[in-house]
């Protein structure tokens, strides 16, 4: 008989195993016993509290989008003018929680599964969305709507792209470095506006 109050715990614990086990690969390849044996859980337990492989990946990305979105709330929290607003969501995309190695590989495997998987699809463009729309709000207060939309695209794209050269490895760049980059971008297209 399982133990009162554990299955949060022991779920977290396949989780944060999952994001662990797929970086380490760099891909969804992996097996439940691989994540059960790094969460230090039986198979059958973790078939147990999510049914298969495929529905503990879900969780783990609601994981990542939940926590990025806990972070942002507090982050946007924090900033009192438009363009504290947007600093504020290009630091909480590079935080370091969300910049590991292990759970950038991650993202990235959820973007390769997203091609085959409509459930996985569906969140991604859930946080493209997000990311796009708190970009926006804030820039619309700094800047004309067309301004506004170009600069939140062309800021997406470049903390997207900086995620896909981090996990290169070959040329990485740092949260600071990566933050700064983004930042240039948005101050130099804001002052193209003359705003």
């Amino acid at each position: 008989m399982p133990k009162v109050g554990m299955e949060p715990v022991r779920r977290k614990a396949l989780v944060d195993a999952a994001l662990r086990v797929i970086g380490d690969h760099g891909s969804l390849t992996v097996t439940m016993s691989d994540i059960a044996r790094r969460a230090g859980v039986s198979p059958a337990l973790a078939h147990h509290y999510f049914g298969s492989k495929e529905q503990l990946l879900i969780e783990t990305v609601r994981f990542l989008l939940r926590q990025l979105r806990d972070n942002a709330v507090a982050a946007l929290g924090q900033a009192i003018t438009p363009r504290e607003r947007v600093s504020a969501i290009i630091r909480v995309s590079f935080n370091a929680d969300q910049f590991a190695p292990q759970t950038i590989a991650a993202w990235l495997a959820f973007y390769a599964e997203a091609q085959r998987s409509e459930e996985t699809r569906r969140f991604l463009v859930i946080y493209a969305r997000r990311l796009r729309s708190n970009l926006l709000a804030a820039l619309k207060a700094l800047c004309p709507d067309d301004a506004a939309e170009r600069i939140a695209e062309g800021a997406a794209a470049m903390i997207d792209g900086l995620y896909i050269r981090q996990s290169l490895k070959s040329a990485p760049i740092g949260i600071t470095a990566s933050i700064a980059l983004t930042e240039d971008y948005v101050t130099m297209q804001l002052a193209r506006t003359g705003k």
